[in-house]
């Protein structure tokens, strides 16, 4: 289900992916502040339309204005325990991981997605992209499906 919302004109490209933060300072007194801030904050979205003919409006936060686009609950690719790790499972990511060079860093700690949270797994995508984990983990790389209650 998309939801319609106000983006950067530079995030507004269909397939673009984007983690919600919130309201910025620049938002006190804006406006369109109802029609931008109506997201859940932390959730990862996509770009799934941008709407036609809309308006470039002015923005405190984005330097070029904020466009009309709807958007939906993005996927999450993540690295999780491989030991129960199949579609339609649940799991949670392993923790934190301080080893950021790792090619493997941003799927164990995904953009979007908690730590004391459960996911479901809609797929599993197979070996993680390093060689071995500096945290003897056996990892799967998986997608989990977006949140149902976007």
């Amino acid at each position: 289900m998309t939801q319609l919302t106000l983006i950067g004109t530079r995030l507004a490209e269909v397939g673009q992916t984007f983690v919600y933060q919130g309201p910025a300072d620049a938002c006190e007194g804006c406006p369109y502040r109802d029609q931008c801030l109506n997201l859940t904050e932390g959730r990862k979205y996509r770009v799934a339309a941008v709407r036609e003919n809309a308006s470039v409006l002015d923005c405190g936060v984005h330097d070029t204005g904020v466009q009309a686009v709807d958007v939906e609950p993005a996927p999450i690719q993540a690295n999780v325990a491989s030991k129960g790790a199949y579609a339609g499972s649940k799991a949670t990511l392993p923790g934190p991981c301080p080893y950021t060079e790792c090619p493997s860093h941003e799927y164990c700690e995904p953009a979007g997605a908690e730590f004391d949270e459960q996911y479901t797994i809609d797929e599993v995508l197979g070996e993680p992209p390093h060689d071995y984990c500096m945290l003897d983990r056996e990892l799967t790389l998986v997608e989990f499906a977006p949140p149902k209650d976007a």
